[in-house]
């Protein structure tokens, strides 16, 4: 188990809605609990008693009328809170955690899907984040009209799925945008496959990545 004395790592899942990243967490979350790492789950936007209420909010289809910068401002707010009350604590603390999401979805949601200016987003990452960024993100990547039918599929849509495949479709190019321009940083992981196959790729990912760290700290 990690050290009290070091700082814990944070893993982010990202992609595009019914891609995975909720079932491929919490199993990771179980494997690694095996190896004795403490870990912390945690979804965005919400993860906190008020970063919750914010995220019935912006996903509730009755204010479809929410305007976007409003929407970028919401999930900030979410973001300011999760990251002061519960992953700034639990890494310091030398736990690790996994999120369902994090700076990049705004990267990609906000600003390729609704076209906020990328430099604001940066802006909001070092003051409302803390500048925070993980030490690894998996995005789990697959194409547009699957990922809906996925999510589309698990019940009612929600305010963001009731989007058009355009805007995922713009919401996708940023996430591999991003991936492109930060490749020590993510992984990407084709998630149309079976699950199995997804699952064991980001094992495969991370068992590397807890190896060059425990190389790392023996240095």
């Amino acid at each position: 188990m990690a050290s009290r004395s070091q700082r814990g790592k944070f893993i982010t899942f990202e992609g595009l809605d019914g891609c995975g990243k909720s079932t491929q967490m919490e199993k990771l979350a179980v494997a690694l609990r095996e190896q004795r790492i403490d870990v912390v789950t945690t979804r965005e936007p919400g993860g906190t008693a008020i970063g919750e209420r914010i995220r019935a909010l912006l996903l509730d289809s009755r204010t479809a009328g929410l305007d976007p910068h409003a929407e970028m401002a919401l999930m900030f707010a979410s973001r300011a809170q999760l990251v002061r009350e519960t992953i700034v604590p639990a890494l310091a603390a030398g736990r690790w955690v996994l999120s369902d999401r994090f700076t990049d979805a705004s990267f990609a949601y906000q600003g390729g899907g609704r076209g906020q200016p990328a430099a604001r987003i940066s802006d909001l990452e070092q003051w409302a984040a803390a500048g925070l960024k993980p030490d690894l993100t998996l995005l789990l990547d697959l194409p547009v009209d699957e990922g809906l039918a996925r999510a589309r599929g698990r019940g009612p849509a929600d305010r963001i799925e009731m989007e058009n495949a355009h805007f995922f479709e713009n919401v996708r190019a940023a996430y591999r945008a991003r991936a492109a321009a930060e490749p020590t940083r993510f992984r990407v992981i084709e998630s149309s496959r079976p699950l199995d196959a997804v699952l064991a790729q980001v094992h495969g990912v991370v068992a590397t990545f807890l190896d060059a760290n425990q190389s790392g700290a023996q240095a």
